[in-house]
């Protein structure tokens, strides 16, 4: 399988860091003595505006969270000499803000992560990732995060 462009949508999860080593080590996989990146890393953290607003809206504690997440991403990134092209973006929902990119930037994949979730007591996949594994055009790699614990005593 041959990658050029990696798109990786963050969320500011504990997960971050996983998906993100991920996408670096297909950038320049570990011992390659070429110190050459070879694939593109397309790192964006989607705002969701609410339907109630316009969508280019002032929402900024949602900006502040995303710059965080994006310069978090970029020092990580730095820290192993790899580089990403970061981008924000606000969007009605996030997973068609993914799917979108992944076809205008012409994604060979999309890389993302999933914090484990629960509803109900029931396994939970919201509403991101399903829409990106039905609808994107490129393979999508989903990184879960591990199943919590059973409260005990219940």
């Amino acid at each position: 399988m041959k990658l050029s462009h990696v798109l990786v949508p963050l969320k500011g999860t504990s997960l971050d860091d996983e998906v993100l080593q991920l996408a670096l080590l297909l950038a320049a996989p570990v011992g390659d003595r070429r110190a050459r990146q070879r694939v593109q890393i397309e790192v964006i953290h989607v705002v969701e505006v609410p339907q109630a607003l316009p969508l280019d809206a002032e929402l900024p504690e949602a900006v502040q969270q995303g710059e965080a997440v994006l310069t978090r991403a970029e020092e990580f990134a730095r820290q192993r000499d790899i580089d990403i092209h970061p981008e924000m973006l606000q969007a009605r929902t996030a997973g068609t803000a993914i799917v979108d990119e992944a076809v205008e930037r012409g994604a060979d994949v999309i890389i993302m992560g999933y914090e484990y979730r629960r509803r109900h007591g029931e396994f939970n996949p919201g509403a991101t990732s399903p829409y990106v594994l039905k609808n994107a055009p490129c393979r999508v790699w989903l990184v879960r995060g591990p199943r919590p614990e059973p409260e005990s005593g219940k």
